[in-house]
């Protein structure tokens, strides 16, 4: 009785598949804390008792903004209350602005000092 060939290859990419699907269920699980940075909850604790320049370094908005907060590739934070209102501010700090702004980088409990905070910078 002959064997048949192509049993193997079959096996070979029934296993292959498997494992693309599995992986990619593990990386949906996983895609918050890799948002994050996958440090967690540790890091919405610090977030909750920093201040607002300390969010603006730990949360990663220094990465876009730049040190001096007009200095990034994203627009500049210098004056943004000649175009946002402190609503507008805490609204996009919230949801973000598709594509670059992230959504959620600083928590619900210090939206109001982040947004009075950036209304201030000069």
């Amino acid at each position: 009785m002959n064997r048949n060939p192509i049993i193997p290859f079959v096996l070979i990419m029934v296993f292959g598949i498997g494992l693309i699907f599995f992986l990619s269920f593990m990386g949906l699980e996983n895609r918050q804390e890799r948002a994050h940075g996958g440090e967690g909850e540790e890091t919405d604790n610090a977030l909750l008792e920093a201040s607002p320049e300390e969010i603006y370094q730990q949360a990663g908005c220094i990465n876009c903004h730049g040190a001096n907060y007009s200095d990034g590739s994203a627009p500049s934070l210098i004056g943004v209350g000649e175009k946002y209102s402190a609503d507008d501010i805490k609204d996009i700090l919230t949801n973000g602005i598709p594509p670059g702004m992230p959504a959620g980088l600083v928590p619900d409990e210090k939206l109001d000092e982040m947004a009075e905070w950036l209304l201030t910078l000069e």
